[in-house]
């Protein structure tokens, strides 16, 4: 059995390992891709999969599917120093969710003034190394796009 995954944002796909932060870099809490952000500042980031919500912040999310599969998607890189300016939360913690729907609503431009990675860790928590298949990495994905699949 197998769970797909959708980009929760639009964007350039990048692997791990061009993010600058070396726990996301390294895989240490588990396999997955990032995603730059398209052009404009406001974005809304879209469940990759349907689930539950275990955790909410205003700069991240960790969506259990149904299988129970933990999902982790980061927005930025040490945007948590942001203290919540910049992003809107649009669902609470244990709502459930539909694959694509609108998570958190997420104004780049604050980040971005403030000098930080724009990068959007999508990660399989504590998932199995190279889980993740190979990627037409540096190309252009949709919001809502296939992003992989892993086994459940």
């Amino acid at each position: 059995m197998t769970i797909s995954l959708h980009s929760p944002i639009a964007g350039l796909l990048a692997p791990l390992s061009e993010v600058p932060d070396p726990v996301f870099a390294r895989e240490i809490i588990g396999p997955g891709v990032a995603i730059r952000p398209s052009a404009g500042h406001i974005h809304e980031l879209c469940a990759p999969a349907t689930g539950t919500l275990i955790k909410v912040f205003p700069h991240a999310f960790v969506l259990r599917t149904l299988k129970g599969t933990d999902i982790l998607i980061h927005l930025g890189i040490d945007t948590i120093k942001l203290h919540g300016h910049g992003f809107t939360t649009l669902r609470e913690e244990k709502d459930s969710v539909a694959a694509g729907e609108p998570l958190i609503r997420w104004d780049t431009s604050v980040a971005h003034e403030a000098g930080f990675d724009l990068s959007v860790p999508v990660i399989i928590l504590h998932g199995p190394p190279h889980i993740v298949p190979a990627q037409n990495f540096h190309s252009n994905i949709e919001v809502g796009a296939p992003l992989f699949t892993v086994p459940e």
